[in-house]
């Protein structure tokens, strides 16, 4: 009874955490929103720091030595691969829903993820221990520099160098695990979101289709085997900036907690003007992209004049978006 009893608690912990994967991956595929927020109001969030910054040459060392056992534990793979395993399945599932979304429902879209961010202020906030002025000061420099990016324009064109998407890897994973810094919004504003958050990524069912179906020749061959290469040179470039940058934000939270947590409260405060849900795309009518069409180059946003279902019904998404940080929130006290 007590082994079963055991089981059941190891498999309820592994769900949970494979759920909180799940919802940090699709916040990592909407441009405003980011999956360090989520791992930070689910109390994950330091876990998952110390335990990606466990991959260093130590953990080199066990490989070689075939000290796996020690290296399991090492690198806490007991919490890191539900987490891991639920963010992949969600980026690979969700890019082509979000991809449909965005384009047929826009502004409900966004008002999920707004309410999602603007109650994720809350608990992030709750963190800190002891707030004082030099913290609330923190707190407001916080947001106005998440405010300042989310006025940068997009880069108008898209930039395919081997050498440039790794670049994208390398920062766009900073801000995919940086509360309030949305990596794929970064990935916009650098001109190369759609081509990797996207396309690179769907690229990945065409090779297995094309595995299923015998046509493996005909796929190295065409245009999709070229953003295969994009994703493999943008993953490597994440994995590099993972362990460096946990490493990082490691040491900082350590020497600066409740500094560190005020400015990433004011980073994810910052960041609702990005996903603002009522704004109007402005488009270069010189410059087109893949597809023929007029460049998307920054928003402009507004508040709705006249109210109709339509408004009211983004404003339910924004509750629905605060309820469901409020279910993540409970999971995280449940675990």
């Amino acid at each position: 009874m007590a082994r079963r009893s055991h089981n059941a608690i190891i498999m309820k912990t592994f769900i949970t955490r494979l759920f909180k994967g799940v919802v940090m991956g699709a916040a990592n595929v909407i441009p405003g929103v980011s999956g360090g927020t989520i791992a930070l109001i689910t109390n994950i969030y330091e876990e998952l720091i110390d335990s990606l910054k466990s991959f260093n040459l130590n953990a080199l060392k066990l490989i070689l030595k075939g000290e796996f056992k020690t290296l399991y534990n090492q690198l806490n793979l007991n919490f890191l691969i539900p987490i891991m395993l639920g963010i992949v399945l969600s980026i690979l599932s969700l890019a082509k829903l979000f991809d449909y979304l965005l384009v047929e429902y826009p502004a409900h879209t966004w008002a999920y993820f707004f309410g999602l961010v603007l109650a994720s202020v809350y608990y992030v906030g709750l963190k800190v221990k002891h707030w004082d002025w030099k913290i609330i000061a923190i707190l407001i420099i916080g947001a106005l520099v998440a405010l300042t990016v989310s006025f940068v324009s997009p880069s108008p064109t898209e930039n395919t160098s081997y050498f440039y998407i790794f670049i994208c890897g390398l920062i766009g994973i900073c801000g995919m695990i940086l509360p309030g810094l949305s990596g794929s919004y970064i990935l916009m504003l650098m001109g190369n979101y759609h081509l990797l958050m996207v396309k690179s990524i769907n690229s990945i069912s065409k090779i297995t289709q094309a595995l299923l179906n015998g046509n493996l020749s005909t796929f190295l061959s065409s245009s999709e085997f070229d953003l295969l290469i994009y994703f493999l040179i943008f993953l490597i470039g994440s994995v590099v900036g993972l362990i460096v940058f946990s490493n990082i934000i490691s040491w900082i939270f350590n020497k600066y907690h409740d500094a560190t947590l005020a400015l990433l409260a004011g980073f994810v405060f910052g960041s609702l003007s990005i996903i603002w849900p009522w704004k109007k795309e402005i488009c270069s009518s010189e410059i087109i992209d893949r597809n023929g069409e007029p460049l998307l180059v920054g928003y402009e946003r507004y508040f709705p004049d006249l109210w109709g279902v339509n408004e009211l019904f983004v404003v339910v998404m924004m509750l629905i978006g605060v309820l469901s940080i409020i279910f993540v929130e409970y999971l995280a006290k449940q675990e």
